[in-house]
């Protein structure tokens, strides 16, 4: 441990986390403001005035909880970074012997046990206070710990195992970067291969649709699109909470369409087959392999940058830090790249949003009824209290999908053309 230098570095960093959180503050208050008081009239039909009302107030109640989470998070960073605690943990762990493979694990896992343990009583009045509140809630205090555990338990048996095969990569071999990457890149596609069938029962049940109506007409729209559908699974979302969604997952013949079963419950045989064709239509329009590329893309960007400033001087000076080490450039990048990741978020979000509409409009055109596409968006916007209203500058930000009401007026527009 040794005292802060207030290098470039030190203001660099200081800059980036500030920076980041007033555009978050700036974004959060511009979504506020344009909270309308009159409900808009393509989902007055689904809408009444009290649900609308309600739906505001949880986004109002989301944003204030996620500025109060961020503030603590900001404030608990900068006391451990200026008081010299990245330093003085380095020294303890240090201590201990362990080699420098093992120091890098053992800082690494109390770094991230700390950081869990700040976020779990956020976590805690999320789930147990707000999504409450809004009567969205199912979990059990025994879920909410069982599924804390199982996520530590395969954070270490899956995340212990990569990051010491990258530190390994990054102490011994040339061109780590390239290396790292590639054994991180292999990682995760394998991880999104057996995810369906090894890691996702781990949380969830997930059973074969039922025979019947929905079943026939989902298979026979899949022939028609041409769509290897191997099956569809119905998801117990209602075990933790009563809001609704569809999902596309797994890759190559391992791939598999999900539906929460409130989904299945809430919607007519014509809007989930309309919701299957929107997943299909994500398939058909090549965006998961867009979405792959994209995300391997970014990691080789990432590796490289890390490469770069590895066990760099100047940068340990900054957080207070006496031995260089490859565990602490993993850190200290992690916190530094912090603005290129927002920005390759923010373009990631923009394609897809994009994809969105490109999903929406191959449903309609593939089922030949968007109006079911509509009623569907609309339900779920409902059941779900989505903002209606969200601000241009925060869906910039933020948003993956398109605001419902600018999906709906495309697939009114594509009706309309048909």
């Amino acid at each position: 441990m040794i005292p802060l230098d207030w290098n470039a570095w030190f203001w660099f960093v200081l800059a980036a986390v500030l920076l980041l959180q007033m555009l978050d503050f700036v974004s959060e208050h511009l979504n506020l403001r344009a909270l309308a008081s009159k409900l808009p009239e393509a989902l007055s039909d689904v809408y009444d005035e009290e649900k609308y009302a309600k739906s505001q107030e949880y986004t109002r109640v989301n944003t204030r909880f996620g500025r109060g989470e961020s503030l603590v998070s900001l404030g608990l960073f900068l006391a451990f970074w200026w008081l010299g605690g990245f330093g003085w943990l380095d020294g303890v762990v240090r201590s201990w012997g362990l080699g420098a493979l093992g120091t890098g694990l053992a800082y690494l896992s109390l770094l991230f046990l700390v950081h869990h343990l700040v976020g779990l009583p956020f976590s805690l009045y999320d789930t147990f206070v707000i999504e409450e509140k809004f009567g969205f809630n199912q979990t059990t205090p025994k879920t909410f710990l069982a599924d804390q555990i199982k996520a530590l338990v395969l954070g270490a048996v899956i995340g212990l195992p990569l990051l010491a095969l990258v530190l390994w990569i990054f102490e011994t071999l040339p061109m780590a970067w390239l290396w790292g990457w590639a054994a991180v890149t292999l990682v995760s596609l394998a991880l999104a291969y057996i995810a369906p069938t090894w890691i996702m029962p781990i949380f969830n049940k997930f059973e074969p649709l039922p025979d019947g109506e929905l079943k026939e007409r989902i298979h026979a729209m899949a022939e028609t699109c041409d769509f290897p559908l191997k099956e569809v699974m119905v998801m117990d979302g209602s075990k933790r909470s009563t809001k609704s969604n569809a999902f596309f997952t797994g890759l190559g013949k391992n791939k598999r369409i999900a539906l929460f079963d409130t989904l299945v419950e809430r919607h007519t045989v014509d809007e989930l087959v309309g919701v299957l064709a929107h997943e299909i239509g994500h398939y058909q329009r090549k965006h998961i392999q867009k979405g792959l590329v994209m995300g391997i893309a970014g990691n080789a960007v990432t590796f490289f940058l890390l490469g770069l400033v590895l066990e760099n001087r100047a940068l340990f000076n900054a957080f207070g830090v006496a031995e260089t080490s490859v565990y602490l450039s993993l850190v200290f990048f992690g916190i530094l790249v912090q603005p290129l990741n927002r920005l390759t978020s923010i373009v990631g979000n923009l394609a897809s949003r994009r994809w969105e509409f490109e999903a929406d409009a191959y449903a309609a055109e593939s089922t030949g009824n968007a109006g079911a596409m509509i009623e569907a968006l609309k339900k779920l916007s409902k059941d779900n209290l989505s903002n209606l209203t969200p601000d241009p500058f925060y869906v910039f930000m933020n948003y993956s999908h398109p605001p419902v009401l600018q999906r709906i007026e495309a697939l009114r527009e594509q009706r309309g053309a048909s």
